[in-house]
C-alpha cells in the first residue's frame, strides 16, 4: 500500500495521480490505477444531489471511507473532514481521530490556509496526517457567494504562497490547489516542498485530482472548465439498462441460459 513517504517523494519523481471514490466497488477498479483515492464531500452533490458540500456528516464521511478502504489494497486514502467538524483545535482532534479509528483512513483533507494552520498542527502532533486544501474551497461556498477562482492579482498571489507555506509548516504532507490561476499554482508548487496536487489549477502542479464521475461522464449536470470526460458513462449505462429493458418486456431476458 501507498504510505505518506511514498507519496512525498513522487514530488521529485513523478507526477501523482488522485481520483474521488465513495464505495467499495469503485475503489476496488481504482485501486492498482492510482496513487491516492480521496473520499471527497463531493459525493454530496454528485451522489446526494445536494447544491453544495456543507450538510454532509462526519458520520456519512465516515460510512463512505470505511467502505472505500474495504476496496483497497495499494492506495493510499484520504478523508475529506466534512464541513463544522475541525472549527477549532479540540473539535478537529476529536473528529480526526473517529475517522482515524473507525474508517480506516491514511489521512484527513482540511480546507484552508495559514487560519487553519494551528488545526493541522494540533493534528499531526497527534499522530494524524494531514492534506491541506487552498484556493477554491467548496466549503467556503457560502461565505465567498459562488466558486470563484483565485490568485487574480498580486495580493491573493501571494496570500496563497503564504497559506501554502504555512500548511506545509504545520505538518501537511501534500496540498490541493484548487481553482487557481496556472501562472500561480507553478509558483506555489515552486515554494513549497511537499507534492501539490491541482484541479483546475494547470499542468505544473505535482499530481492532479478529479471528482470520478465528472471524468467518468456520470454527473452530466454541469461540467466544469477544468474536468475533461474520458468516458460518456451516463449514456453507456443508459444505452444497457434500455437493452436490459426491452430483452424483459419482449421476453428475451432470462433465456435457458441464465436459468437454473
Amino acid at each position: 500500500m501507498q504510505n505518506i513517504n511514498t507519496i512525498i517523494s513522487l514530488k521529485s519523481n513523478r507526477k501523482i495521480s488522485m481520483i474521488t471514490a465513495y464505495d467499495a466497488l469503485m475503489a476496488k477498479i481504482f485501486d492498482d490505477i492510482v496513487d491516492i483515492i480521496l473520499v471527497g464531500d463531493s459525493l454530496s452533490m454528485s451522489f446526494s444531489g445536494e447544491k453544495d458540500t456543507i450538510g454532509i456528516t462526519l458520520e456519512e464521511m465516515i460510512y463512505h471511507t470505511k467502505a472505500v478502504c474495504r476496496g483497497v489494497k495499494k492506495a493510499l486514502v484520504v478523508c475529506d473532514m466534512p464541513f463544522g467538524s475541525y472549527l477549532d483545535e479540540k473539535s478537529a482532534l476529536l473528529n480526526a481521530a473517529k475517522v482515524y479509528k473507525q474508517s480506516g483512513a491514511t489521512a484527513v483533507k482540511i480546507e484552508g490556509g495559514a487560519n487553519k494552520a494551528h488545526i493541522v498542527r494540533s493534528l499531526t502532533n497527534n499522530s494524524i496526517a494531514v492534506m491541506g486544501h487552498i484556493g477554491l474551497m467548496p466549503q467556503y461556498v457560502r461565505l465567498e457567494g459562488g466558486y470563484k477562482v483565485k490568485g487574480k492579482n498580486e495580493i491573493e498571489k501571494q496570500k496563497l504562497i503564504e497559506d501554502a507555506k504555512a500548511v506545509e509548516d504545520a505538518g501537511a504532507f501534500a496540498l490541493v490547489i484548487e481553482g487557481v490561476k496556472s501562472s500561480v499554482a507553478k509558483e506555489i508548487t515552486d515554494s513549497v516542498n511537499i507534492p501539490t496536487i491541482g484541479i483546475g489549477a494547470g499542468k505544473n502542479t505535482d499530481g492532479q485530482v478529479l471528482v470520478w464521475s465528472d471524468m467518468l461522464g456520470f454527473f452530466d449536470e454541469f461540467k466544469p472548465k477544468f474536468v475533461k470526460r474520458y468516458l460518456n458513462g451516463a449514456e453507456i449505462v443508459k444505452n444497457a439498462v434500455k437493452e436490459y429493458v426491452e430483452d424483459v418486456r419482449n421476453g428475451k431476458f432470462p433465456t435457458e441460459e441464465y436459468s437454473y
